[in-house]
């Protein structure tokens, strides 16, 4: 009796003991990464930090590799509610992104991550056709990337001419220089350059410094150029307009304020994996090769070139392409970008 009296006192404290608030919005947040990526633990700081500037009025329910949204349908996913917020990847979208995705070779010549979100948030600010391919999603991140180089089997690369002959695994942007430079560009699923590098049926990849241990690509390839192919940043976080009405003002506002937290945790994340890559390839044969400046020079300007071809080429779709390019050009030409350096005076925009 005496126990069972005691088990009725411990069910009653229990029940009259105060119980954690439960948070008035619980939100659904997707990645195709596992949570141990370095894009998702700026994911997880991130919300963190959400859930305690709302002080317990938000939470978050994550759904890591891909068990609810795709990379190549995100956008369309989270638009109609299979996630409230999610990574998006509008570079990789199948379709209705043709500014977003050509807009990522404008920045030849940028130098920092956050300069390609600076960059980014200004054009995107100017040119309604950024506003047009996100439409149905409130933007909560932009993100910017570690800049590639050239990953090589077992030909070094010391200048632009020893490019020439090799077949690479390129991203779409920098098909058409690598080409014009003699290379032999292809496009293929970064999963598979692992296995192409080993068996030889690529002799390198246009890749950052992280893949090196990232994706292990130390075991198959043994030199490292660092050749900057210039890439801008694009929106990459989003929430879903359904779920952006459905909060109150206040809500509203701090999942606004706190782009730039969500901004700052994706830089320094990606510079962390860049920096454990390089580390990781002293120690496991992999030769770090620098570029010569001169040589650096002369690409920025194909890039560049190239570049405009595509802006040009939006026209396809409906898009003036152009203009977005000649002042996401004017922009790096500061040094420090501003949106709200004025133009200078006679600036050509043709």
């Amino acid at each position: 009796m005496k126990r069972i009296l005691a088990l009725l006192a411990s069910a009653l404290l229990v029940a009259c003991s105060p119980q954690p608030r439960q948070a008035e919005y619980t939100l659904t947040y997707a990645s195709p990464y596992p949570p141990t990526h370095p894009f998702s633990r700026a994911d997880i700081e991130w919300m963190k930090a959400v859930e305690q500037a709302s002080h317990g009025r938000i939470a978050f329910r994550p759904y890591w590799s891909g068990s609810l949204l795709s990379s190549d349908m995100s956008m369309e996913e989270i638009r109609h509610g299979l996630a409230d917020i999610g990574l998006i990847t509008p570079i990789y979208s199948r379709g209705g992104t043709h500014m977003l995705r050509t807009q990522a070779g404008f920045y030849g010549g940028i130098r920092t991550l956050q300069d390609q979100v600076t960059v980014y948030d200004c054009i995107a600010a100017k040119f309604p056709a950024f506003g047009a391919e996100t439409a149905g999603l409130h933007v909560l991140a932009v993100q910017g990337g570690n800049f590639p180089g050239v990953l090589t089997r077992s030909r070094p690369v010391r200048s632009l001419a020893d490019l020439r002959g090799l077949r690479l695994r390129a991203q779409t942007d920098a098909i058409d220089v690598m080409r014009e430079l003699g290379a032999d560009p292809v496009n293929m699923p970064m999963g598979d350059v692992y296995s192409a590098l080993a068996k030889g049926v690529i002799d390198g990849v246009v890749a950052p410094a992280d893949t090196i241990k990232s994706l292990h690509f130390a075991e198959v390839a043994h030199h490292f150029t660092t050749l900057r192919l210039s890439r801008g940043a694009y929106p990459a976080r989003a929430v879903s307009d359904r779920t952006w009405r459905r909060l109150p003002p206040d809500l509203q506002k701090l999942l606004a304020d706190a782009k730039p937290l969500w901004e700052a945790a994706l830089a320094r994340q990606v510079l962390r994996a860049e920096q454990a890559g390089i580390a990781y390839a002293s120690h496991h044969g992999v030769e770090m090769i620098p570029f010569p400046p001169g040589e650096q020079a002369r690409f920025d300007a194909l890039y560049n070139r190239f570049a405009l071809q595509q802006a040009r080429a939006l026209s396809a779709f409906g898009l003036d392409g152009a203009p977005v390019f000649h002042e996401a050009q004017r922009l790096i030409g500061l040094g420090q970008p501003s949106c709200t350096a004025p133009t200078k005076p006679g600036a050509s925009h043709d």
